[in-house]
């Protein structure tokens, strides 16, 4: 806390001097590139108030900073701009369903797209289905996959959701089985 003071008090008297000197040698130019300058001077006490001051220095020395758009050329150089869809679609269908088919296994779960929070889950893997299915990827696990997510949807009050097929995916087969049976336990897909 000493410090503090000794040092403001030290600077203050380097102000004051700085201020004596400048304004009775060469009260016109100011050394306006010192430190000393660089901090705005506010009267302090009556004696401050009365002493002339020298008018800031802002022939050109003084740069202000604004904000200005963007050329166009410049503009065109950034592609990656989101469309108005793809900034709302995440808000317009929040519940997105993702499934993946692997040589052995169906997986499926369906997920809130804002904050990537697992809605439900079923896969052909878990305990119950792997020893009461007699094949885990035919056409019978897909609609029983397409059931259970059905199920565990609406128990999370998920009664609307929506599936985007990836690029060159076509809705048939297996696919098309497990969507088909989500609609028929009463699912909208939007």
């Amino acid at each position: 806390m000493a410090c503090i003071s000794a040092s403001i008090t030290m600077s203050s008297s380097v102000l004051s001097s700085r201020r004596s000197s400048s304004s009775s040698s060469n009260a016109a130019k100011p050394n306006s590139l010192s430190f000393a300058f660089s901090f705005p001077h506010f009267p302090t006490s009556p004696i401050d108030s009365i002493a002339p001051t020298s008018p800031p220095l802002t022939n050109g020395l003084v740069v202000h900073a604004a904000w200005t758009r963007r050329s166009r050329s410049e503009a065109e150089k950034r592609p990656n701009r989101k469309s108005w869809k793809q900034r709302t679609d995440m808000f317009m269908r929040p519940f997105l369903l993702n499934v993946f088919f692997s040589k052995r296994f169906i997986h499926a779960k369906v997920m809130h797209r804002g904050t990537s929070k697992v809605i439900s889950v079923a896969s052909t893997n878990a305990k119950d289905l792997r020893t009461s299915l007699p094949s885990l990827v035919d056409e019978n696990a897909c609609r029983k996959i397409g059931t259970l997510i059905a199920q565990r949807s609406m128990e999370a009050d998920v009664f609307a959701m929506s599936y985007e097929p990836r690029k060159g995916e076509r809705i048939e087969g297996k696919l098309g089985i497990i969507l088909e049976t989500i609609k028929e336990n009463g699912i909208i897909f939007v």
